[in-house]
C-alpha cells in the first residue's frame, strides 16, 4: 500500500504526538477522527467535560473514543479499547456465517493465550470464551467485554481524566470559547 505526502505527514505527527511525554500532546488533529481540524472546532467544552461524567459516556462520544485510544497508546494498552470496540460490533453482525468467522477472527486476535493483541483477562473467562465460541451467538464475549471493560474504567479512565492529553483538549476547548 503506497502513502502519499498527506498520509505521512499526519503519520509523523501522531507519532510525534505519541513519542514526546507519555500523556501530552498539544496537536489534537492527530487523535481526532474524520476531518480533525472541524472535529476539533466541533468538540464543545460540555462534550469533552462529560467525559469524566462516567466511563460509558466517554465510550459513547466518538471523540471520547478517539482521544482516550490515543491516551491507550501512550500507555502501550490499546487493545483493551479495540477489543471493546470489536466486541460492540461483532454485537451488530446479522448474518450467522459472518457471525462464526468474527468470532473466530477476535478470539484468535485478542482472547487467545499468546493473541497479538492479547488482553489481559483471568484463565476462567479466556475458557468459557473458548467454549462460547464453538457455538458463537451475539452473547460469546459478554463476559470478557465486561472484565476488559471493567478494569479500563477502573485502571485506565482514572488516569486518562487526569493526564494532561485530556486537560490539554479541555483547555483547548475552553480558550476557542473565549
Amino acid at each position: 500500500m503506497r502513502t502519499g505526502p498527506r498520509q505521512n505527514k499526519g503519520m509523523r505527527t501522531r507519532l510525534g504526538c505519541l513519542s514526546h511525554k507519555s500523556d501530552s500532546c498539544s496537536d489534537f488533529t492527530a487523535i481526532l477522527p474524520d476531518k480533525p481540524n472541524r472535529a476539533l472546532k466541533r468538540l464543545s467544552t460540555e462534550e469533552a467535560t462529560r467525559w469524566a461524567d462516567s466511563f460509558d459516556v466517554l465510550l459513547s462520544h466518538k471523540y471520547g473514543v478517539a482521544a482516550f485510544r490515543a491516551f491507550l497508546k501512550t500507555e502501550f494498552s490499546e487493545e483493551n479499547l479495540e477489543f471493546w470496540l470489536a466486541c460492540e460490533e461483532f454485537k451488530k453482525t446479522r448474518s450467522t456465517a459472518k457471525l462464526v468467522s468474527k468470532a473466530h477472527r477476535i478470539f484468535e486476535e485478542f482472547v487467545d493465550v499468546q493473541a497479538p493483541r492479547e488482553v489481559n483477562i483471568d484463565f476462567q473467562t479466556r475458557e468459557a470464551t473458548r467454549k462460547n465460541i464453538q457455538e458463537p451467538s451475539l452473547t460469546c464475549f459478554d463476559q470478557a467485554q465486561g472484565k476488559v471493560h471493567s478494569l479500563m474504567e477502573k485502571d485506565s479512565y482514572p488516569r486518562f481524566l487526569r493526564s494532561k492529553m485530556y486537560l490539554d483538549l479541555l483547555s483547548q476547548s475552553q480558550r476557542r470559547l473565549s
